[in-house]
Order: structure tokens, then sequence, then C-alpha cells
């Protein structure tokens, strides 16, 4: 089963009963429909003008004592699908644990409980807890189509969910999944809510805050619209993608992972719904909260840090915007039993100098070796959100954590645990001094003299992943140059790196058209938001 695909239903029933009188046979489509259940019948199927099925309706795929709900698709070409079988999309199909050929059923399948629940809220009006479970589980379950989907989420953000409504919302995601139980406390966390290109602090937090002693399984994402994310990073240096058994040992022995968070089946609904939000760029305050915080709870967290930057390009833009944030944050995080500190910090341009996978884990490493090359900034941010994962510690006092981070790491300790980690996850050739770029680079370079003003999150992202980041691990852009910095024209500001010529001729193409630097005089700095 692909990590991030939901658990299949397993029927007791259809198990014993054996497979159906007049099977279909299973065929694999290799189609990922990203996150959604899809099923592909011939129109000649003697099974689909018997049940009078329609495109795009819901169906219950029965297999191997397993099932499963899915879109229904019909298609004209037997190259696809034949008369006599039943394609599955490569998650579906991945779902009942079958080979091609084994005998299948097909079913209309009964509708969403919750669409009730869905049409109150699509008219404005509030629900209760018992409302967003019954939706949540429909969601997880892949009961809903994109449509209803798009529904809930364009509802629940126009219409602004109440602190309490985002707190049944948490809820109900936590309990439509697993949970782990690590049975200890604390078990320390640190989130950040994104939208800053190059801050893979928590790859310097984890090894500080594990060497010291302390329980932080980190399990992090992919990129999905950025250039990279920890799992991306970390992956330059070992695997990420570990069955959680694996995982649980190596956070016993270690105190600490860096894995990818797919594996878990942790708050299954968020991933579906994230399939739906992202096209759409809905990121409502309350959806966040609710995916933030179900996914820390599903995955044992006790504590948590929570990094909120602010900035002019950052996806909170003002301090009033921010505080309402930590607010809504706060309130969820009590009414689970989750102990939260919230740090508001810089967001006015990237964090570190590489953005993309192979130069950020560049980046994360030469601030381990406490090399002279390393970025300052990332180091700063690192030791300062590690200083209040240790506070959580109740043997550390409060103010104490910064300089303990900073022992640690000066120290060699966190390289050390770094190693250690990375050795036990499954550890892949790397060198810092002969990093594997992309083959293929050019330079930006400043068109007028000046001072730095402005550095866009947004654009700098762009052109990072237009050059093929992540997906090509060493592409990306490596800056040069960061706020209040004096260049001069014809100076680099920085360099971008492909793998491919059209990629490289696509960033191109953007950072001509907008570097996503902006040059004056040094009074046009923008003010610096941070709260430490």
């Amino acid at each position: 089963m692909p990590p991030d695909a939901p658990a299949p239903i397993t029927d007791p029933v259809a198990a014993a009963a054996g497979p159906p009188a007049l099977p279909l046979a299973l065929r694999r489509v290799a189609i990922d429909t990203w996150r959604e259940n899809v099923a592909y019948l011939h129109r000649e199927c003697a099974v689909y003008r018997a049940e009078g099925f329609q495109a795009l309706s819901k169906v219950e795929v029965r297999a191997n004592g397993k099932r499963i709900l899915a879109t229904l698709n019909v298609v004209d070409d037997e190259a696809i699908v034949g008369c006599h079988e039943l394609g599955l999309s490569e998650d579906a199909f991945a779902q009942l644990g079958v080979q091609n050929g084994h005998p299948a059923s097909i079913s209309q399948a009964e509708p969403a409980s919750s669409i009730p629940a869905l049409h109150r809220k699509i008219a404005g009006e509030r629900l209760d807890r018992e409302d967003f479970r019954a939706i949540v589980r429909d969601i997880a379950e892949h009961r809903y189509s994109k449509i209803e989907l798009t529904a809930f989420v364009v509802a629940s953000n126009q219409g602004e969910l109440d602190r309490e409504e985002v707190y049944f919302l948490t809820d109900a995601m936590v309990a439509s999944g697993s949970r782990l139980d690590w049975r200890e406390r604390p078990v320390v966390d640190k989130h950040c809510i994104g939208g800053i290109p190059g801050n893979r602090t928590s790859m310097l937090v984890v090894p500080i805050v594990a060497a010291h002693g302390m329980l932080c399984p980190k399990t992090s994402s992919r990129a999905i619209t950025s250039p990279a994310g920890t799992a991306d990073t970390m992956e330059v240096l070992a695997s990420v993608e570990l069955p959680m058994a694996r995982l649980a040992e190596i956070v016993r022995e270690h105190r600490g992972c860096l894995a990818w968070g797919g594996t878990a089946h942790l708050s299954p609904a968020d991933d579906v719904l994230i399939s739906v939000e992202r096209p759409l760029s809905i990121d409502s305050p309350g959806q966040m909260v609710a995916s933030i915080l179900s996914k820390k709870i599903a995955a044992g967290s006790t504590h948590l840090v929570l990094d909120i930057p602010v900035g002019p390009t950052a996806k909170v833009r003002s301090m009033p915007e921010a505080q309402r944030l930590r607010k809504l944050f706060e309130f969820v995080a009590g009414r689970i039993n989750l102990a939260l500190d919230v740090v508001i910090t810089d967001g006015r341009q990237p964090v570190g100098k590489g953005i993309g996978p192979v130069l950020e884990a560049r980046d994360v490493m030469r601030v381990l070796e406490n090399d002279p090359a390393a970025p300052n900034d990332l180091r700063q941010k690192a030791l300062r959100l590690a200083g209040r994962m240790l506070e959580f510690d109740p043997d550390v006092r409060g103010g104490d954590g910064f300089a303990i981070a900073r022992d640690i790491l000066d120290s060699g300790r966190a390289l050390a645990k770094m190693h250690a980690i990375i050795e036990a996850q499954g550890a892949k050739p790397f060198n810092p001094d002969r990093l594997e770029c992309g083959r293929l680079s050019i330079d930006i370079l400043a068109v007028e003299d000046g001072v730095v003003t402005g550095i866009d999150n947004l654009q700098i992202a762009r052109i990072a992943r237009l050059a093929g980041a992540p997906k090509v691990q060493g592409a990306g852009v490596d800056l040069f140059h960061k706020l209040g910095a004096a260049v001069q024209r014809g100076e680099p500001l920085y360099r971008v790196y492909a793998d491919f010529p059209s990629d490289l001729e696509f960033a191109r193409q953007a950072s001509s058209r907008a570097s996503g630097y902006s040059l004056g005089s040094a009074d046009q700095v923008p003010h610096r938001y941070v709260e430490f």
C-alpha cells in the first residue's frame, strides 16, 4: 500500500463468502490520481449496463476480503480496460494487495451519511462535534466526490469556522486515523506554518534536542508547492520512507528521527482535504490549525513549538494577523491537551542560502559541522527554536534553553546525533564539499547599484521549482545576498541550478520577468518581525 493511501476497509463477510458469482478481473491502470481512488469500467461491460452506473458516481469495489470506495470513470478503449475487466488507479489497486487478474466485484456505493451536514455548512450554518466527525469520517473513507470535497473546503473557508468548530474539526481529523503512543512525556515536536524557502530548522532542532535526551520523533511532509520539504531534504542524506515499526525502533534508540510522515496513516482525512485545498490556493486559518494540530496529536506529541514567520511575502503578512492566528492555535491546543509554545519569527526573506534539497542539505550540514561558511540566520533561528523546545524539559529553567542548545551544537554532539540518525535510517552517499548540484547553472545579475530591500519568498520559490526542485534534488537557487547587502550592477544575486535545459530556460525566463529581488536605499529595508 502506498504510505499516504487510506487503509482499506476490512470486510469479514466478503472474505468468508469468497469472490462473487460473476467477477470482473482486476487490472492495474498506471495512472496516478493523487489521493483519489478511481475505478475504470468499459462502456460495453455487462456489469456497467446492468447496474446503471454513471460516470463520476461513487462505487464500492470488493476483492481479497477488502473493500474500497472509488470514483467511477467510463472508458471506450479496450487498451485501457476490457469488457471483462475492472480497472483501478495506482493507489486504489495497491490498497487491495492483489495481483492483476484477481477477481473483484463492483456495486453502487451507499451515499455518504454526512451529506445533510455538508448542505447545512454550505448554507452557512454552524456544525456541532458529531457533524464534523461524520463529515471527516466520510472524507477519510473516500465517500466524498471531488465536487463534494471542494464544496466543504470552500464553505468552511467562506463562512470561516468559529474557534469551537476548529476544535471539532481537529478532533474529528485525529479520530479518523491511527494515533501513536510513545508512553512517555514529554514528546516534543516543532512545526512551521510554511511559506519561507530554505527554512530547514527541523533538521537542526531534532539532533540538538535528541542529543539532550528528549524524545523528538519528527515526521515531516514532502513539498507540495515549495521547492523542498523537510523529508525531501533529509532524503539527500538518508532514507525517509520507513515502516513505522522500524521508525519506532530508531526513535527508541536515538531519541529522534527525520522521516516522511506518510507511513503512519495519521489524520488521513487531512491528506484528502489538502488535495483540494492546494489547487484552489485555500489555506484558511481554521483549516490550517486543524491540519497541523491533528497531525501532531496523532503522532503522539505532547509538546509543540510552533513557528509563525511574518513578512511581506510570507503566509502571514502582519503582526496583528499573527497574533490572531496564535490565539486560535492556543485555544485549540488547550482543548486537545497539547502544550504549545508559539514563536513569531522573521519571515521577510528566505532562511539560509540554498533553496532546493541538495543546497538545503549542504546548509544544514555546514551548521552542524560549525563550518565558517554556514548561514548564520539558519543557525541562530534553529538554536532559538531548539532552546524553546529544551525548556519543555522540567529540569531546564526558563531562559536557559538557548545556551544549552548552543553548547550541544558547538560541542559536536548534535552532529554526532545527526550521523547516528542518518546511519539508522539508511545513509546515502553525501559529501558537502562535492555537492551534486544540477549540471547546468545560470547567474542572475543585479540590474542596478543599490541595497537589497526586499526578497520575494514566493518568486524565489517559484524559480527554484521551475528549475526542477524538489524532483531534481540538485536543482534550486543558491542565494549570494540577503536583506541589507550592498550590490553593484552586474553582480550576481543568486545562481540557479538545473539538470535539464528546458528547466533552466523556464527558470531564466521567470527570473528575467521578476528576479525576486528589490534594490533601493538602506532606509527602505522592511523592519524585522520577530518575537523571542
